[in-house]
């Protein structure tokens, strides 16, 4: 079975293809204090306790945490006994990666674009909404054209509220209407909202400059924090909460041939 790993700066996601489907999936909070010994014993006890251990035998693994990345190759190879395959520029992803510096483009990025090739054909944008918020340029045939990088939705939340002394933290649900009445709905308002017209200016701006603006180009939605903005917009036109670890699966499958 393969294990696939997406270590995030936020959440580390993991999960196990038998072949036919996704055996299980986890998801992790990313905690740069832990060694390679306490990740060890999470993953043990994740696997031990779905009856998978002893049932790895491919690793695939996106990270832009290079502390963790060492830490997770460990793991792999001293408690699974598998020598992770890591994504980088230089593998075989079945994309063309046409940034200035191919190396600088982050592991989770090259996935969701090889996973949007794969699974949704044409044009395409990727907007994965994490601690950043990325809008990946997908061609018909392939080509990663670079994208936009945004600060996150929670990142701008726990900015306004450090730095604002009578604004605290709020839930992320939008209010009951734009005009709040009282300051958590007024809050509320301004980043639900707010983050619609970002997503919504972005795309706009980049559909002008998409290398196919001739044809229609699909939105595809994924990360922790889309269900979030995806319902108060109409130019997502999909969302797959899975296309990372699912990138990561069709990459492992095309390197293995």
């Amino acid at each position: 079975m393969l294990l696939a790993i997406d270590i995030g700066n936020t959440n580390i996601k993991l999960g196990v293809w038998n072949g036919r489907s996704w055996e299980q999936r986890w998801r992790l909070r990313t905690d740069l204090t832990k060694t390679s010994d306490e990740y060890e014993i999470s993953l043990s006890v994740l696997l031990r306790k779905q009856k998978l251990d002893g049932k790895i035998d491919r690793v695939i693994m996106a990270s832009v945490v290079p502390p963790l990345t060492r830490i997770f190759q460990m793991v792999c190879e001293q408690f699974l006994g598998e020598t992770a395959v890591l994504v980088n520029a230089d593998l075989d992803t079945g994309i063309r990666i046409l940034a200035d510096d191919p190396y600088a483009v982050g592991a989770d990025r090259i996935v969701n674009v090889a996973a949007a090739h794969t699974l949704y054909p044409g044009p395409a944008v990727v907007i994965d909404m994490g601690t950043a918020t990325k809008f990946e340029i997908v061609t018909t045939n392939g080509d990663f054209h670079g994208g936009v990088i945004a600060p996150g939705l929670r990142i701008i939340a726990d900015a306004l509220a450090s730095r604002a002394a009578q604004l605290g933290h709020v839930e992320l649900i939008p209010p009951p209407q734009v005009i709040g009445r009282n300051t958590i709905h007024a809050i509320q308002s301004g980043l639900i909202h707010g983050y619609v017209g970002l997503i919504e200016g972005i795309l706009k701006q980049v559909f002008s400059q998409h290398p196919e603006q001739d044809q229609p180009i699909q939105v595809i939605g994924t990360g922790g924090l889309i269900s979030v903005i995806a319902p108060h917009t109409k130019m997502i036109d999909r969302i797959d909460d899975s296309l990372t670890l699912t990138g990561l699966r069709l990459i492992s499958e095309r390197v293995s041939l």
